[in-house]
């Protein structure tokens, strides 16, 4: 099958590159025809999506709006994959060149700021409907910024993606919080295929409301991990436990509300914490401010900002850390990254906010906070919980094995590529 993957970018910027980086290159060994168009290759500071030999990639950037869709077009996909772009008038021309389907990663044309969170007077996420009356919370719940010719711009703009998204032929989820998301949105139940990043299931559950995917249940004797990094060796108060970030830096994602949790989850612990913040982003030069205030009061905490980590890093990173804390207040469409920590043995702590439920199971691979709304008093609660005896750290690590053994890609894959035959037929392709 001849397969046109699109997104804004070719950098590896978040999740959506990270996934694209791992699935160009696995439907291009299944022996499918793959092709790349993307709006920008910036920004220049990440990693490149790297392509196999021989797959065509057209920027849009490079080579000009007419020049791109002329390529596609005369490469002639006959199916078209696509992730994000910002343009949306590139979007719905691209739309009429072949049969497509579209990733749901984000909030895409369901918020107004895209964030799906209100952010006064705390952050909580928001369940509204997206419509006009997005508007009269813009100002009052702190949605975006004060200029209201912006406002109607994001407003215009995340209605056009709307339109769009509903003319796509299939709609594929990653997790039952945004599949829900897209019914509520209006689209039709028969289009949604919730399958996951990596996904259980080995062939694509049609979404009609049922739940697609049940929790996983780690058994106390299964097969312990390889992880043998304990906080647990020897003498309990005097080794550290060591907390991980790992992400952009900014307010949704939770990095005060975090470090605030730090003396409560200390004084439970009754030892010394040890924090890596790896990443970057707006916030960071306040998050700094903080930890360096937190270790002034406490002599037993230290926290240190090491910046971005490139993927190659990340065994190093996940290696020397014994929790995961993933303190998103917004709610995350998904959080992949809580199971690339599990491949690693590394139990998570987050709020029970978006989509990370569907991977994040209380007592099996971590503990969940409240996040209705998140408090660094809850988060310091699941922490404590994750890390406070050697027996419950254990059967978490052994969890979070299993639990990311349960989402491979080969799965992801086979389900994927039934749904991309499934709108081929109906499209009269075979």
């Amino acid at each position: 099958m001849r397969i046109a993957v699109i997104n804004w970018s070719r950098r590896r910027v978040g999740g959506t590159e990270t996934y694209l980086s791992s699935v160009i290159p696995k439907l291009f060994e299944m022996g499918h025809e793959v092709s790349f168009l993307y709006e920008r290759n910036e920004p220049a500071m990440r990693e490149e999506i790297t392509l196999p030999e021989g797959v065509p990639a057209w920027c849009v950037s490079d080579l000009g709006t007419e020049n791109a869709l002329a390529a596609l077009r005369n490469w002639r996909p006959e199916i078209i994959y696509n992730h994000s772009l910002h343009d949306t008038r590139l979007e719905a021309r691209i739309l009429d060149i072949a049969p497509s389907i579209f990733f749901a990663h984000t909030y895409y044309g369901t918020c107004i700021s895209g964030s799906k969170a209100f952010k006064y007077p705390v952050v909580k996420p928001c369940a509204r409907r997206f419509g006009w009356k997005c508007l009269l919370h813009y100002y009052p719940k702190r949605c975006g910024g004060w200029n209201p010719f912006t406002m109607m711009k994001l407003y215009l703009e995340q209605r056009r993606r709307l339109d769009n998204l509903r003319r796509y032929k299939a709609v594929v989820t990653h997790s039952k919080h945004m599949a829900l998301e897209c019914i509520k949105h209006g689209i039709a139940t028969d289009r949604i295929y919730n399958i996951s990043y990596y996904s259980h299931a080995a062939k694509p559950n049609l979404y009609k409301g049922e739940t697609i995917e049940q929790p996983f249940n780690a058994s106390p004797t299964d097969q312990a991990s390889d992880k043998t990094n304990s906080p647990f060796i020897g003498n309990r108060s005097e080794l550290p436990a060591r907390l991980l970030f790992l992400g952009r830096m900014d307010r949704l994602k939770g990095g005060d509300i975090f470090l605030n949790a730090l003396p409560q989850a200390e004084a439970m612990l009754g030892r010394p914490i040890q924090v890596t913040f790896a990443g970057d982003g707006t916030k960071r030069p306040a998050w700094e401010k903080i930890a360096r205030r937190l270790e002034a009061e406490g002599s037993r905490l230290s926290v240190n900002f090491v910046g971005w980590v490139e993927s190659g890093q990340l065994s190093s990173i996940f290696g020397n850390c014994d929790l995961l804390v993933f303190p998103s207040l917004w709610p995350e469409p998904f959080g992949l990254i809580g199971l690339e920590a599990g491949k690693y043995g590394v139990p998570v702590a987050a709020f029970a906010v978006g989509g990370i439920p569907d991977w994040l199971h209380n007592g099996v691979n971590g503990y969940l906070a409240s996040g209705d709304p998140p408090t660094s008093d809850g988060l310091a609660e699941a922490i404590y919980k994750c890390l406070r005896d050697p027996i419950t750290h254990a059967r978490l690590c052994r969890g979070a094995v299993e639990a990311a053994k349960g989402h491979e890609i080969e799965n992801h894959l086979s389900a994927l590529t039934m749904v991309f035959a499934k709108v081929a037929h109906s499209a009269g392709i075979e």
